[in-house]
């Protein structure tokens, strides 16, 4: 497959993505679909939450039209599962799904990534001088990896932009890595994803008419996409073992890939049950509460805490280049993505408690430099807004008539 072809691919799924997104809001308008505001929330007003279906949408086109011109054998496996896990969530967006049930499906899911679609976590690379694992091994720390991903990108949505905007840096990063490595189907796939999340991007960030959430449809897709390319990165005999050959640590490489999402959820999940709670039980402890808190923007969160996972990954391929071995390419990444997360945190945390819950020195004027980066009044934003909002790229539709038997959105269709 050409990188012209890729591209060609990426922008089918951006256009299709564009296209159906006017109908889906519409749809979500008309079914009461949506994410009401709670104590919780960050929004003040309902917002439809089937952003993921306009993402799927696109994801779908693009694919279809990769099968069609160049019929990869593991194409319509990974259609089917996305599929799963988008209609999994869209389920929950709209009647809530038990989470043993999401537990259940997730497992199964992942399990079949391992048995049908060459992924999962059975060789080491070198990492402490291991290499191949045995099925007793590889196949229960794989499902509990793909899972753990999948979660992980589903919690992190919960500020607009954030999800959309680490899937892309995540898809890039991935993108780069299976072209280098000769994986032609995987690498078409992550520009695939990037084309599919970029329409939304601009419509969850600018949009006010035309602003829709992502969703566990959206996020669990997503999240399944990327446990899929971490897996097959991993698996033995993947086209990215040629990466271990040149002294990379494929595990530490993946890892700093997923360093914020997977290291945030492990410090709200040990919180939670420190404190007496489920790891479930919904709160406003992950990194981005922390930033919203600062009074930093939706936008300047989503980019700080992105930027903080392209320092990680850079800061990995800068330590391999200085002849760090594969275990300290770990350590490496492990103690980055602690101080980033734990480490940063609880550091800000304390300093927001001083004077009474009103901040230290410190915070205030962390808080104060945050305020700069509120800029939805400027001329720009607002030209973008306009832009985004406009019935050519899915603004507000007409109003459905009012439908007092329509069935509605679930109030809390997202466990931040």
């Amino acid at each position: 497959m050409t990188i012209g072809l890729s591209i060609i691919l990426m922008l089918v799924a951006f256009v299709v993505t564009m296209l159906v997104y006017p109908y889906v809001l519409n749809f979500a308008r008309k079914h009461k679909i949506v994410d009401n505001p709670n104590a919780r929330k960050l929004q003040r007003v309902p917002v439809p939450v089937m952003g993921g279906t306009t993402v799927f949408a696109g994801f779908l086109a693009a694919t279809v039209v990769m099968y069609c011109v160049v019929p990869h054998p593991k194409v319509i496996p990974i259609m089917g599962i996305l599929f799963v896990m988008y209609l999994l969530g869209l389920w929950d967006d709209v009647k809530d799904v038990s989470p043993a049930v999401r537990l259940m499906v997730e497992v199964l899911v992942v399990w079949y990534m391992i048995l049908s679609l060459d992924a999962g976590i059975n060789d080491f690379h070198g990492l402490w001088g291991i290499h191949e694992l045995p099925d007793v091994i590889s196949v229960p720390l794989s499902i509990v990896a793909g899972v753990g991903i999948i979660n992980a990108i589903n919690l992190i949505d919960g500020v607009d932009g954030y999800c959309s905007t680490y899937g892309m840096m995540a898809c890039i990063v991935f993108a780069c890595i299976f072209y280098f490595a000769g994986d032609v189907g995987m690498y078409a796939l992550a520009l695939i994803g990037i084309g599919s999340l970029l329409p939304f991007f601009f419509h969850n960030v600018f949009g006010k008419t035309s602003k829709m959430f992502l969703g566990d449809g959206g996020s669990l897709m997503l999240g399944t996409l990327l446990a899929l390319f971490a897996l097959r990165a991993l698996a033995k005999g993947c086209p990215c073992a040629l990466y271990s050959d040149q002294g990379i640590s494929l595990p530490a490489l993946v890892l700093a890939i997923l360093a914020v999402p997977v290291f945030d959820t492990l410090k709200v999940m040990t919180v939670r049950i420190a404190n007496g709670y489920s790891p479930f039980h919904p709160d406003k402890s992950h990194m981005h509460h922390l930033f919203i808190e600062l009074n930093f923007s939706h936008l300047a969160t989503s980019g700080i805490i992105v930027l903080i996972n392209i320092f990680i990954v850079l800061a990995l391929v800068l330590g391999w280049s200085l002849g760090m071995s594969v275990d300290w390419q770990v350590y490496l990444v492990v103690i980055l993505s602690l101080a980033a997360t734990w480490g940063f945190y609880f550091f800000a945390d304390w300093h927001h408690q001083q004077n009474d819950g009103h901040g230290s020195a410190l915070w205030q004027r962390w808080s104060h430099y945050a305020k700069s980066t509120n800029v939805s009044g400027t001329t720009l934003w607002k030209g973008i807004r306009k832009a985004v909002d406009s019935p050519f790229l899915g603004g507000k539709p007409p109003e459905p008539p009012e439908n007092p038997e329509a069935p509605t959105g679930k109030i809390d269709p997202r466990i931040q």
